[in-house]
């Protein structure tokens, strides 16, 4: 059975890492998707695990052949997805938590490139806000400049088949669960399992 993209995106503090996270403990065959980027290693990172870690002229060249999924700079870094990361891991039948945000998403469905769309709500962006007071580590204009964000994005929830609001966060997390396990049961992913049942 081939594997199936899941591209999930939420604002900053909807907890997405964190059900991600919890999901992929839970399930077997699903991994993160590993983005390539041409920043420099962090200490404790792992080239292949955390990242692809290449030159700016080789992310451009890959760029040019088509062979990023999608692709932003950030920072003045580039970070994008493999083609071939993809694909060889979904032809193995994992299924891959492509972590994007809206416009990178867009850009794939764009493409109609085959994915299952997934966006993680706050239960208000008032709790949102309370979220990323809370972590302390972002100024209030960060947090208001995220806020903004956060509720311009919103527009965009009807380019996604499925919505998981936060409130309960391991609601959240069997939500998640409830969807890919769901995904895995459709018969379009099951082909020549009549033959099989009949012949067994």
């Amino acid at each position: 059975m081939k594997g199936e993209l899941y591209i999930v995106t939420a604002p900053s503090g909807a907890g997405k890492t964190t059900i991600c996270d919890a999901v992929l403990e839970l399930e077997e065959r699903l991994k993160y998707s590993v983005s390539a980027t041409t920043r420099e290693p962090r200490r404790g990172e792992i080239d292949g695990r955390d990242y692809f870690f290449i030159s700016r002229e080789e992310f451009e060249k890959r760029r040019d052949r088509g062979e990023l999924l999608e692709h932003a700079e950030v920072y003045g870094n580039y970070y994008g997805t493999p083609k071939e990361y993809i694909e060889k891991e979904l032809a193995e039948g994992n299924d891959i938590i492509l972590d994007i945000d809206v416009q990178g998403a867009l850009s794939v469905k764009n493409m109609g490139y085959p994915a299952t769309y997934i966006y993680i709500l706050p239960p208000s962006l008032r709790e949102l806000r309370k979220r990323l007071e809370g972590r302390g580590t972002d100024s209030p204009e960060v947090i208001r400049k995220r806020s903004e964000q956060a509720r311009r994005e919103l527009d965009f929830l009807p380019e996604y088949d499925f919505c998981i609001v936060n409130d309960d966060l391991q609601t959240a997390i069997e939500d998640m669960k409830a969807i890919i396990r769901g995904e895995r049961c459709r018969v379009d992913r099951h082909p020549g399992i009549v033959d099989a049942i009949a012949e067994g």
